[in-house]
């Protein structure tokens, strides 16, 4: 049985001035797909990532959200990134408002949830990711891997569809990235439908259905964890990899 399509990137173009970033990236998410996108640095992997979710706007080519084109089925794109959720590099919290604030509020001023809703389901998903005991803090109390499970909790409160992960361990001391990378397994063995930027290549071979390498703006090289990382067919692939694998 055929999964769900959920979002289709196609053609995807983006330029900054004369600079080509993006050069005709296309692929699809499916309902339960767990994608990591990976290349070299400056490859425009974050760049992509901020496209899907009209952070960055294209200029040229696609998205569609079930089918429809983004840009005419959603006069406000904040709805649509409820739908295509993301969570950034450096957690972006709110810094005078609590914990539980930071959970609320996209639900309250997005959503037009009330505040007892939002309440709600914000602990329900701070609990998920065993930040419940943290809902008075204010961000600066926290570590960055809490900072970063906040985030996600954030993200995750507003019931996204698809959930967008840019290099979500980047900005973490090295003994905080096994708390962060914990939850995202969690997640998608939770069927969770993810795209996530990564350097962690033992993790996007591990939890992925799905790898994407992106070198110099274009997908390089797609196929499953197995094909990417046991027998890559492109050689900036193997290059690539193998700097991993002596470091």
């Amino acid at each position: 049985m055929d999964k769900e399509l959920l979002v289709s990137v196609c053609d995807l173009q983006k330029s900054f001035g004369e600079r080509e970033i993006l050069r005709g990236i296309s692929f699809d998410i499916h309902r339960g797909d767990v994608v990591c996108v990976i290349g070299p640095s400056g490859s425009g992997k974050s760049t992509l990532i901020r496209c899907v979710n009209f952070l960055e706007h294209p200029t040229g080519g696609h998205i569609e959200y079930r089918g429809q084109n983004v840009m005419e089925a959603f006069k406000k794109l904040t709805l649509f990134r409820t739908k295509v959720g993301m969570v950034f590099q450096s957690f972006n919290l709110f810094n005078n408002m609590t914990v539980l604030e930071n959970c609320m509020v996209g639900q309250v001023k997005v959503l037009g949830k009330n505040k007892d809703e939002a309440k709600a389901t914000a602990l329900k998903y701070l609990k998920h990711v065993g930040m419940d005991s943290y809902v008075n803090a204010k961000p600066h109390q926290l570590s960055g891997g809490q900072k970063q499970r906040v985030a996600i909790a954030r993200a995750l409160a507003l019931e996204p569809e698809v959930l967008l992960m840019d290099e979500p361990t980047s900005a973490l001391d090295p003994e905080m990235v096994g708390e962060v990378l914990r939850v995202i397994r969690d997640l998608a063995k939770e069927g969770l439908t993810m795209v996530i930027v990564t350097h962690e290549m033992a993790f996007a071979r591990d939890v992925s259905n799905r790898v994407i390498f992106i070198d110099q703006g274009v997908i390089a090289e797609e196929g499953t964890p197995e094909q990417i990382f046991g027998s890559p067919k492109n050689q900036r692939t193997r290059d690539f990899l193998s700097r991993f694998q002596n470091n």
